[in-house]
């Protein structure tokens, strides 16, 4: 008894990937069930459940296997979710090349950017790009790289502000924008916060040592590993009575006296730092700012204008 033969057409039709199947896959993937995934995509759950079959049935393997309460991935989902991201946004370029081609005069940008390029450098350069292209659609989220960075590899964003410290440790630095389009914006120092009535903050100039036994406020974690390298750089280890994210947070904490805290320079001017002086830090720590973007979304018209208005802002 001999098998069935699929027609041409057929067997080509099982073949196909949908970017509606994919979205779904690593909507589930992340929530962990398809109730988390209907959830997160604003459908229901047997909508999840359908889809998914679909996706199965067009490359023919099993995708997702349930443990407890739980989806959990088969390698073949696993590998699906890995190049999902790239796929995504390689049909997002697509598409929006081809409305730019078919003189579509709108465009839509998922920008992503950490709070103090959210608050300084990101609203001069949105105005511009509404004055000069009012049918542009920016759409804003907050990331510390390298979450930032990761969303725009995954597809979830068009361009990501993110930065590094010159001279950070770590055989990554080197390597991990090698794969993107980078827009340089500018070299951003830091400084030393002391409360105003410190002993030192009068000091035009200082060590980083001269702030050794001082209680500490740190910042991302990204920050606070520079923090305490650059430390361990002078001898001595961090006592870090608090941690977080909040720029003004950490400000509002030095002035109130419980600890010192070294910001970048752009932070310190995104916020009011009431009960505060700055002083600047020596030996000197720098970070690069830069626009990153997928090299296939760097000929996208409306985030090639994102990009050159991110540039003319950090002039």
């Amino acid at each position: 008894m001999g098998f069935p033969v699929l027609a041409p057409s057929v067997a080509y039709a099982r073949r196909v990937l949908e970017a509606r199947h994919l979205r779904v896959l690593r909507a589930v993937a992340a929530g962990g069930s398809f109730s988390a995934a209907a959830r997160e995509l604003g459908c229901t759950q047997p909508a999840v459940s359908q889809q998914m079959r679909a996706l199965e049935t067009s490359v023919g393997t099993p995708l997702l296997v349930r443990t407890g309460r739980e989806m959990r991935l088969t390698q073949a989902g696993e590998a699906l979710v890995r190049h999902a991201g790239g796929i995504l946004a390689g049909l997002t370029a697509a598409e929006e090349e081809v409305a730019a081609i078919a003189g579509l005069r709108a465009g839509r940008v998922r920008l992503v950017s950490f709070p103090s390029g959210s608050s300084t450098l990101v609203p001069a350069a949105l105005a511009a790009l509404r004055a000069a292209h009012p049918g542009t659609q920016v759409f804003l989220e907050e990331a510390e790289p390298p979450r930032s960075v990761e969303l725009l590899r995954q597809g979830d964003c068009d361009v990501a502000l993110a930065f590094r410290y010159e001279g950070a440790s770590g055989p990554q630095d080197a390597r991990e924008w090698e794969d993107l389009e980078v827009r340089p914006l500018l070299t951003d120092r830091l400084v030393g916060l002391v409360p105003a009535g410190h002993r030192l903050a009068g000091a035009d100039r200082i060590g980083i040592a001269d702030l050794a036994d001082e209680p500490w406020i740190a910042g991302c974690p990204r920050c606070r590993g520079q923090l305490v390298e650059v430390c361990a750089g002078a001898g001595f280890t961090p006592r870090i009575d608090f941690a977080t994210d909040d720029y003004p947070a950490v400000v509002g904490l030095v002035g109130a006296g419980l600890g010192v805290a070294v910001l970048p320079q752009l932070a310190v001017e995104s916020v009011r730092p009431r009960g505060t002086r700055t002083v600047e830090i020596e030996p000197a720590v720098r970070r690069e700012i830069v626009a990153l973007t997928l090299p296939d979304l760097a000929r996208v018209p409306a985030v090639a204008a994102t990009l050159d208005e991110l540039v003319r802002a950090a002039r």
